[in-house]
């Protein structure tokens, strides 16, 4: 015989009522600390970028250095982080939500990315949106990659090193 349906088998979480939906129990067992985290994350990045953009403005028909460099400069930093917290530090696990998703992923921007190229295109500057669109994609890749390179050598010479 098989237990009724309106009985939860899962085990108790203490404060939370075992009626509760399956998502509030989610959010209550450990959830809620990420999304903070990834938030308030998101927070500082986004400021961060926003004030490059106020720093280095670029003119509407232009292209967009500033928020390609802004993209380009973060995925070096994600590539550095994503070395660094898996390969050598036991980060705590709201490090990679904190500063991995929230703070590089407000800093980087393909939504504004997006909005440029469309301008772009809009204002007759087709060519430039293109190249755009192009060069983003090409330094976000090779920014990335030569960053966790990069990091991957130089702990490896420093292994070496302090042998």
């Amino acid at each position: 015989m098989t237990a009724p349906r309106d009985r939860i088998t899962e085990p108790a979480v203490p404060g939370v009522d075992p009626s509760a939906p399956t998502w509030r129990r989610r959010i209550v067992d450990g959830q809620a600390p990420v999304i903070a985290v990834v938030a308030a994350g998101g927070a500082l990045g986004a400021t961060a970028r926003y004030g490059a953009s106020l720093l280095w403005p670029t003119a509407a028909d232009a292209f967009p250095w500033t928020i390609l460099l802004v993209n380009a400069s973060g995925c070096a930093v994600i590539g550095v982080f994503m070395v660094v917290i898996t390969e050598v530090w036991a980060a705590h696990r709201l490090v990679r939500p904190f500063f991995g998703t929230g703070v590089l992923g407000g800093f980087t921007t393909f939504s504004t990315y997006s909005v440029d190229i469309q301008q772009l295109v809009q204002s007759g500057h087709a060519r430039t949106g293109l190249a755009y669109l192009a060069a983003t994609l090409v330094a976000a890749l090779a920014a990335v990659w030569l960053a966790a390179a990069a990091t991957r050598r130089l702990i490896a010479w420093r292994t070496r090193r302090t042998k």
